[in-house]
């Protein structure tokens, strides 16, 4: 028996997101029926991130269990012909048996995007949110630095009974405008469910003109999800990196 880790990239835009659903298709349905017919056997990937419908990654992390004899690093290749052309696989190798993606020290980097100008661009729509009012960068970023370091980010999470521990740390985190796109690049130990959306979305409120970007650091205090701005819509989000430390 061997432990196999796979880097996956996806678009995620025609899927119901990485966990299996009772209704429509995901990531991680197709990367297990995918793996069972290469290998011969009934294979379950466990995933690093469960990343949500319409949420896009380029290094997203799964592993599974195997008897099969096919070489680790032929995996890749083997998957990557029969896979959708919106599903790859970067990398296949071998880990140790105990080795879970979920419960490893990591750090994990979210790209979030927005297309702001007046006019969509259909090149950029797939990968980023539009917004069409007029953002100041500059000021987007003046508040995200308010939430780099270790927080109880209660105020920008959806709240899960299963995950009461809501205190995650943030290496790094950047606003920049390139032309009309707006970069969020957030760099942390870990992420809570919708954290880096509602972060976006109150990023967008400062942006905007409705929050100074010293009240930022007040919703981060107040632990209350009220405070902050809506969750941003998907397609902004990709999951750029995990790597395990």
């Amino acid at each position: 028996m061997r432990r196999v880790k796979l880097t996956v990239a996806y678009d995620g835009t025609n899927y119901h997101g990485w966990q299996i659903q009772p209704e429509g298709d995901t990531i991680e349905a197709e990367l297990d029926r995918h793996l069972s017919e290469l290998l011969g056997e009934e294979i379950h990937v466990t995933g690093a991130s469960r990343t949500d419908a319409g949420v896009h990654a380029m290094g997203n992390v799964a592993v599974f269990n195997t008897e099969a004899r096919m070489p680790v690093d032929k995996i890749a290749f083997a998957m990557n012909t029969r896979l959708p052309s919106d599903i790859k696989v970067q990398k296949s190798e071998q880990v140790p048996d105990d080795f879970h993606p979920r419960f490893c020290k990591v750090r994990k980097t979210y790209r979030y995007q927005i297309w702001n100008r007046a006019i969509p661009n259909p090149l950029v729509s797939r990968y980023s949110t539009f917004y069409y009012y007029p953002l100041d960068a500059e000021k987007m970023n003046e508040a995200a630095q308010c939430l780099a370091g270790k927080h109880d980010f209660s105020s920008f999470c959806t709240a899960k009974p299963e995950r009461p521990n809501h205190v995650r740390t943030i290496f790094d985190i950047s606003v920049k405008r390139d032309g009309d796109m707006i970069t969020l690049m957030i760099t942390g130990d870990g992420f809570l469910y919708n954290m880096v959306r509602i972060i976006a979305g109150t990023l967008l409120r400062v942006g905007g003109g409705q929050m100074e970007p010293s009240e930022m650091e007040d919703v981060l205090e107040a632990k209350d999800r009220g405070l902050a701005g809506d969750t941003a819509r998907p397609e902004g989000l990709t999951l750029m990196e995990i790597e395990y430390l």
